[in-house]
């Protein structure tokens, strides 16, 4: 199914911690979405145009799950929408994250910040056995109760105050983590130590990178990352976030 320009319908909203909203849309998107996949959202004030990228965090037959925070004026709209409200949104968008049963006994998964909400979806369509590590700011989790359901889950928060002090990193070395595959999402930094840590174990990994975007469908070249080879087309060594990711192969990525 390609991608769908719609008005949905809001089902529900919450604020699961101060500044984080959960998103129940009711669209025909869901019917064509995979985990890490985004959609587009779009406000309704005409001082915005631009839409705004959010990840998917939960899919059902006719409906998906978004888990955001506040970042700005448009993400500050949204957490005003209550039951029964339009919502102008575009998706399915990019490419999500690869689910074979052969190849993972092991996954891992790991989500950092506001990278974590797209870990749920992933934990509840992988099998095997899943460790699932995800970072905070502090003791203000959100989402954890419900990764929990699908895996082992390791939690490291950047004050100490629960699990692991430090990232996720750190909680991946304390707790001698290791798997058969890698499947991360979050910010750079994070993204860069997950990247070294595959290839220092030789585990294959699949990293959703976070990039600030316009159009979200391809067209505008204002979210591209740096890749190891050429492409055949371009000539340069750059990638487009939105339509060749978010989802990469870190072999792929150069961080």
């Amino acid at each position: 199914m390609g991608k769908i320009r719609e008005t949905a319908k809001v089902i529900s909203q919450e604020m699961l911690v101060k500044d984080i909203y959960s998103m129940w849309i009711e669209t025909d998107i869901a019917k064509g979405s995979v985990p890490g996949q985004f959609i587009s959202v779009y406000t309704k004030s005409e001082a915005r145009l631009l839409p705004r990228p959010i990840s998917i965090c939960e899919i059902r037959e006719d409906a998906l799950r978004i888990v955001y925070r506040i970042a700005g004026a448009g993400t500050r709209e949204f957490s005003t929408y209550k039951a029964g409200d339009s919502i102008d949104i575009l998706g399915p968008l990019g490419n999500g994250f690869p689910v074979s049963e052969a190849d993972n006994s092991r996954p891992v998964l790991i989500g950092g910040g506001i990278g974590i909400p797209p870990m749920l979806e992933l934990a509840k369509q992988l099998k095997g056995d899943k460790t699932i590590v995800v970072g905070y700011r502090d003791a203000d989790m959100f989402l954890d109760k419900e990764l929990e359901k699908y895996g082992r889950l390791i939690i490291a928060t950047d004050d100490g105050s629960v699990g692991t002090k430090g990232n996720v990193m750190d909680a991946m070395a304390k707790q001698d983590i290791s798997g058969s595959v890698i499947y991360a999402c979050g910010p750079a930094p994070m993204l860069r130590g997950v990247k070294a840590f595959s290839e220092e174990k030789g585990i294959e990994a699949y990293i959703s990178m976070e990039e600030r975007m316009a159009c979200g469908v391809g067209a505008c070249l204002g979210c591209v990352c740096r890749t190891k080879d050429t492409d055949d087309h371009s000539k340069v060594r750059n990638a487009r976030v939105c339509k060749d990711g978010p989802v990469f192969k870190a072999s792929d990525i150069d961080l």
